[in-house]
Formats: structure tokens, sequence, C-alpha cells
């Protein structure tokens, strides 16, 4: 997960008292029958992630991972396609990335996109006793991963939704950038962007994830997504309602930020939203972000279980 600009905060402040009653919300969404996500089996995925070590781009542990990605998506059925492209990073290193695609049900003309980046940061920057360590990025990668191998899991052992669904893991969105630059932020994405993986490629709509899986996590309405897919922001918050899940799908808007579906929005042109971690407090980033902290300690089964929820009745609830 990358950085934020300060564009828009829209915050609402509630006095202490007794708890509120829960309310309804305003519009309807008829929810349709969906298959049930195991929390159990999306931790287990982001488990195995971090059992590989840091996927740091170059590193045997990113080569290892990858094939696991890969290989998951053709065992839960998916047509698999890989990208493989070099990029420069920041500071001059030449990088060997990897976009993974799973493609389900392609006869479907109707597609949707789902994402999330499967590398590591390559040092624990912001950790203020070992700045230069490597970390496990249990939840700034490996969470929203891990959830959408287990949609995959579903997708391929339940009846298919009415639309077509494709699962990319983009590669190289956090080796980052110094302050002021974004061209080495998002390079998979970047690259997929302008080198989509079948021609003519386009889909309805994207939804990407991004620190999905921490402890105490809220999502808010993303700045960038309200700009591009406001309409996507309020299916996916209004799903997330009626499926009870209000107290985490916030219904606030926070800050634009640089994350993988800035590119799929500006240069893919498929109206992308983010579901990324947000606190109030802090911002986008909490104490934990590219620290030694991001490790499996943090991780939340509810919370990978309730995005997994809302985003898979999400695709069901297509016509």
């Amino acid at each position: 997960m990358i950085r934020y600009t300060s564009l828009l905060f829209v915050f609402l402040f509630v006095a202490c008292g007794p708890a509120a009653k829960k309310e309804e919300p305003s519009e309807k969404i008829n929810l349709v029958p969906a298959p049930q996500i195991n929390q159990d089996s999306a931790y287990y995925f982001v488990e195995t992630q971090v059992k590989f070590g840091p996927r740091i781009p170059n590193s045997a542990s990113h080569k290892k991972a990858g094939d696991y990605l890969a290989a998951m998506l053709k065992k839960y059925g998916a047509k698999v396609t890989e990208q493989n492209f070099e990029s420069l990073s920041y500071d001059g290193k030449k990088l060997f990335l990897r976009n993974i695609i799973g493609t389900y049900f392609p006869e479907k003309q109707k597609r949707i996109l789902l994402a999330a980046h499967w590398d590591t940061r390559p040092f624990a920057d912001k950790d203020k006793e070992k700045p230069n360590a490597e970390f496990e990025g249990a939840n700034d990668g490996a969470s929203g991963v891990g959830v959408l191998l287990e949609l995959a899991r579903m997708l391929g052992n339940s009846a298919p939704p009415n639309v077509g669904v494709d699962i990319i893991f983009f590669d190289g969105e956090d080796w980052g950038a110094p302050e002021g630059q974004e061209s080495s932020w998002c390079l998979g994405s970047q690259y997929w962007a302008a080198h989509k993986h079948k021609p003519n490629y386009s889909a309805y709509y994207g939804i990407l994830l991004d620190m999905v899986g921490a402890r105490g996590s809220k999502f808010f309405k993303e700045g960038v997504s309200m700009e591009y897919a406001p309409s996507i922001v309020s299916k996916v918050w209004l799903t997330a309602a009626q499926l009870g899940r209000s107290n985490i799908f916030v219904d606030q808007q926070a800050a634009s930020i640089t994350d993988d579906h800035k590119f799929v929005n500006k240069k893919a042109n498929i109206p992308m939203i983010d579901i990324v971690h947000y606190d109030p407090v802090v911002g986008y980033f909490g104490d934990y972000h590219h620290s030694t902290k991001d490790n499996l300690s943090i991780i939340d089964k509810e919370i990978l279980g309730s995005v997994g929820q809302v985003v898979l009745q999400v695709l069901y609830n297509e016509p």
C-alpha cells in the first residue's frame, strides 16, 4: 500500500453517549443467494504467503509465492495468464516482475475485474527501530490476495454468477518512489493498463483490495474511487450495509490515494474502486504500515471474511 494525497476529507464526529440504534440503509438492494466465504480459508491463504517470506521482487520468496498463486488459480478452475516484464525501480534497480491473471467463465461478455498486489515493500522505512529491515507484509499485500484466493476457491466450486470474473495479482506495487514522484509505484498495474492480457479487454468495473485484514479495519469511500466510479462505490457500500457490515464499511468519504486502481481508471479506462483500510486519526496508514509490525499477529479472520463476503455478494448480484 502506498501514499495518499490530501484532496478531500469528510468526517462526521459523533459525541460520546449511549450506543446508537442500527439504522437501515436508505436504499435497498435485492440480495440474491451467494456462496458463503470461509474466513479460516482466507486466513490460511494469507498465512501461506507469509510463510514464503517477504515477497520482494527479484527474491527467491517472490518467485515461490508467484508460483503458488498461479497454481492456486489453476487448481480452482481459472485459465491463468502471466505477464513477465522488467521495470526500473526509483533507485535504479532492474526488477523482474510478474502479473498473474486468472480468468473465470471466459464465455461471459460482461466481466468484473478483481485485483490486489502481491509484492511486499523491500524495507520497513516507517519502522522507528529497524527502517532497513524486511517485513512480512501480512496486511499490505497478503490480505487482499488471501481474500481473492478464497473468492477463487468459491468461484471454482460453486454455481457461477451471471458475469465473468478476472482476478489480477499485480506485481511491483510497493517498491516505491521518492517523495513527489509517482511513476515507480504500481508498476504492475501501469504495465497491465498498457499491455492488457487480452486484446481489447474491458470490464464493466473493477474492485481493488488493499490492506483488508488488520484488526479494527474500517473502509471509507476513497477519493479516486468516488471520482471515477461513484455508482460502484455506492453498490458495494449498500451491499455491505444490507449484509450487516456497515460497522466496517463506513458511509463517509476520505482522501484520494495513489494505488493500483488509479492507473486502471486513468490508463485502462475501466472504472475501479479501492477497498482499503482508513484510520480517521492517522489516515490510510496504520502504525504497522511499512514496518515490522505488519505481520500475522495483526490479521483478523472476521475482517477478511467480511470483505470477501461483500465482494462475493456484489458479484452474484450482477444481472
